[in-house]
């Protein structure tokens, strides 16, 4: 029977998406039934809203390490939260839970959705979009160019790029006691020019005064406000990651971040593959991470990298390097502004050990003579990481041991816990860099002593895999290749400046200090625009 084209009623536009909606939420609560009768009844806190879950909480909170540490104290090591959607997330804070988890990451625990989306958008698909044996042959191939030999070769880049810092400003303090100095600015510039020698053996300039459209971007980024789009899309993403390419002002910033590291990129990956054919094996020894990267690829088929993918690290290196390490050397300044004696002993330290020199890579990474130095960055790394969580969903089901045993809200003990394909799985890095049940009363405390005591550190804090017990550089197979680059960075960057200038706040030791939203969160001075940080800056001598 055919019925007449006249006589068909189509359904209104929301009549559909209601039944859309309501056939996938029903397929939704039918399959979180399914799972539930699988997976470990974890305790979980209230749900505040079906729509947010908990994430309201979240939103611009710069201690979020410690509610998930008030709901240790309540529903154990590993517990549920709500998410958005009425969905939940699983929270990991066992340290042998979390240890397997790292383990087994990028196999049985991959990015999000939202995650994957957003870092093809701006990086391209490169080692940290990668999962499985395409990450596993990215890293190998990548590794060479962060080896010891490789960063030892690279330090003199951090001091000539701190060097030129330090002739700014001493012209700057030439016949004044001290200037205000926007320090947050002058670390972006030490970083992006040392990654851009190190890198690609290309010169931004920054520290001269050239402009540059990569730092402008960076910079733009600290001024906007998430609208009510950035906002749906990082609380709904996960379920709708189409809503990370909405045209929103964030989005469009990104984009062009992409396209001038892109316009970088390009001709410094054809000059270097020009460059390097034809010096050939007579040719200059290759110091930059990129030129060690192609000449690793070439001595080694197995390792081939495609285009994108090079060009994906490249991506990474200059957004690494303009946003962590500048971060923390800012973070190290407030700190050490903050606490006056703290600062002075370090100084003692650099001039008492190295009185007319720098030191060495060795003697960086060692810590011969450099125990306080060692221990103030350490300290800042724990109390100010640039990632505060990993999130990750489960590719398939997996059973995560436990180190003590975990009591369910039916009373049960239990020392594994079953989690299902599709779960999302977040382990709160701040939390564990500074819960007072690893770290001791004082956990969220500037202490850098607490990385020389005789007793070592908190046998608690010891139970933590990771680079010297901390999350910040994650673990695992996704731990951080470029961590030797950026200690050694940090350590030599920031012993020049301490050794010749005093920091201090605009208005002392008890100035607020806020967070600012850039592509990582940074810190600013209350009340300025944008990620400024201003502080009187004096000569130490």
């Amino acid at each position: 029977m055919i019925i007449p084209a006249d006589i068909v009623s189509p359904l209104p536009l929301w009549q559909v998406a209601a039944v859309l909606l309501a056939v996938y939420f029903a397929h939704s609560a039918l399959r979180a039934r399914r799972k539930a009768a699988r997976e470990t009844p974890l305790g979980c806190p209230p749900r505040q809203s079906w729509l947010f879950g908990v994430r309201k909480l979240f939103a611009n909170n710069p201690d979020a390490g410690s509610l998930y540490e008030a709901w240790i104290d309540q529903y154990g090591s590993v517990y549920r939260v709500p998410a958005p959607l009425g969905r939940t997330q699983v929270v990991l804070t066992d340290p042998k839970a979390i240890a397997h988890f790292y383990s087994v990451e990028t196999w049985t625990y991959v990015q999000t959705k939202l995650a994957r989306v957003a870092i093809e958008g701006l990086l391209g698909r490169g080692l940290l979009w990668a999962e499985g044996e395409s990450h596993k042959r990215q890293r190998k191939a990548i590794s060479p160019a962060f080896s010891n030999i490789a960063i030892r070769r690279l330090t003199s880049v951090f001091y000539d790029s701190v060097y030129k810092l330090k002739t700014n400003w001493d012209n700057q303090l030439s016949s004044v006691d001290f200037a205000t100095i926007d320090v947050q600015k002058w670390m972006n510039h030490v970083s992006l020019d040392s990654i851009g020698i190190a890198g690609f053996s290309h010169d931004f300039g920054s520290l001269e005064g050239r402009p540059s459209a990569v730092a402008e971007v960076f910079d733009a980024m600290g001024h906007v406000k998430p609208g009510i789009l950035t906002a749906a899309a990082l609380f709904f993403g996960n379920v709708f990651p189409f809503l990370w390419r909405l045209p929103t002002e964030t989005r469009r910033l990104q984009l062009k971040l992409n396209q001038c590291m892109e316009e970088i990129a390009v001709p410094l990956l054809e000059s270097t593959r020009r460059e390097m054919k034809g010096l050939g094996e007579k040719g200059k020894e290759e110091k930059s991470i990129i030129g060690l990267l192609i000449k690793a690829e070439d001595a080694n088929s197995s390792l081939q990298m495609s285009q994108e993918e090079i060009m994906a690290q490249m991506k990474v290196l200059i957004l690494a390097g303009y946003e962590t390490t500048s971060i923390s050397l800012t973070w190290a300044l407030i700190e050490l502004s903050r606490k006056p004696e703290t600062q002075e002993r370090l100084r003692e330290e650099l001039k008492n050990e190295f009185p007319n020199a720098d030191p060495t890579w060795e003697q960086l990474t060692n810590g011969a003579g450099l125990h306080y130095l060692d221990a103030v960055v350490h300290e800042i790394l724990r109390l100010h990481a640039p990632l505060n969580v990993t999130n990750r969903v489960a590719a398939k089901d997996d059973v995560i041991p436990l180190s003590a045993p975990l009591r369910l809200p039916t009373g049960e003990l239990v020392d594994s816990v079953t989690i299902t394909e599709g779960t999302l799985v977040t382990v709160p890095i701040s939390c564990m860099n500074t819960a007072v049940a690893y770290w001791g009363p004082d956990a969220r405390e500037f202490r850098p002593e607490r990385w020389l005591s005789e007793d070592g550190l908190p046998k608690k804090a010891q139970e933590v895999q990771g680079h010297r017990h901390l999350l910040t550089f994650v673990d695992g197979h996704r731990m951080c290749l470029g961590r030797g680059f950026a200690l050694a960075e940090f350590k030599a960057v920031l012993g020049v400046l301490v050794k010749n200038y005093r920091f201090e706040l605009p208005d002392g030791p008890e100035t607020t200090i806020e967070h600012c939203r850039g592509v990582l969160p940074r810190p600013r001075v209350a009340g300025e625009k944008g990620a400024n940080l201003p502080m009187r800056v004096r000569r130490a001598d």
